[in-house]
């Protein structure tokens, strides 16, 4: 029995057709979704060639190397969530799912030549994650997505803006953090429309794992550790601020009772020292 069990942790985790239908649920906007995240799957169950009504389909974080040619036939698939396996090439029946909105492949083992250019094929794509790869180019096909608003690029092996992107008409939103990129400073006038921008994820938080949350967070607190404190429009008061300021300092010297009293001021009370306690006190729960 120890054997059998060992051989069958190798194979990962079958899913039948039962256990599909029982993680199938309806989300709030009415789509037929299938859960299959995390459960230990390494081989793409074909069972769900039985439930091609599915429109939305989540198999990430689990132990998947290769995607079957029999997903071309889940025709009706309008999102799909492969992140966190380890998956080294897509099919090129991938192009078969004109439907899709929604792709993520983030966190896997794929290079350039195992993103397929079939995947240009995909022409109502909105969003698409290939962070976390290998890819050190993308398939000139990419540029056929002209529906395509969000990109995440993010840790790969990409040496420069791929031109099959700077050609997209709706994209809004690219990340491309922690690729050995030489960045051209843009001016203020330039026409680009895409945003360059570190700070988007085309994956939600909830969505990864325990370790890259536990990242996540420790990002966030140095972060927040490093973050200095800025006034707008403060930076070079004027000499009407400087007297305020001035002021402002006598009267917090000379009657520190008064201070404290003028915190519990009703609102509407112009004293500027109530209004520049009531600034900083505001400031430092929006950091």
């Amino acid at each position: 029995m120890a054997k059998g069990k060992k051989a069958g942790g190798a194979k990962g985790t079958k899913i039948t057709l039962k256990m599909a239908k029982n993680a199938l649920r309806v989300t709030p906007d009415g789509k037929l979704r299938l859960d299959l995240s995390n459960v230990g799957i390494a081989t793409f169950p074909k069972c769900l060639l039985k439930l091609r009504n599915i429109e939305e389909l989540d198999m990430s974080r689990n132990k998947l190397k290769t995607i079957p040619e029999f997903i071309g036939q889940l025709t009706g698939l309008r999102w799909l969530d492969l992140h966190s396996n380890q998956i080294e090439q897509l099919p090129e029946s991938i192009g078969l799912l004109g439907s899709l909105v929604h792709l993520n492949l983030c966190n896997n083992n794929m290079d350039s030549a195992g993103l397929t250019p079939e995947i240009g094929n995909l022409r109502n794509l909105q969003i698409l994650n290939l962070g976390m790869n290998r890819l050190n180019t993308l398939p000139p096909t990419l540029a056929a997505l002209t529906n395509l608003t969000e990109l995440g690029l993010f840790d790969n092996l990409l040496t420069q803006v791929p031109e099959c992107i700077q050609v997209l008409p709706n994209l809004t939103k690219l990340n491309t953090k922690r690729n050995p990129m030489a960045y051209t400073q843009r001016d203020g006038k330039d026409s680009d429309t895409v945003k360059m921008t570190g700070s988007l994820y085309l994956l939600r938080e909830g969505d990864l794992c325990h370790p890259c949350q536990e990242k996540c967070r420790k990002k966030k607190l140095l972060d927040r550790s490093q973050r200095k404190i800025h006034f707008s429009g403060l930076i070079s008061p004027n000499s009407v601020a400087r007297g305020i300021q001035e002021n402002w300092r006598q009267k917090t010297t000379t009657s520190p009772p008064s201070f404290h009293r003028e915190r519990d001021r009703p609102a509407g009370d112009t004293n500027t020292s109530s209004f520049i306690k009531t600034l900083i006190h505001n400031d430092c729960f929006n950091t």
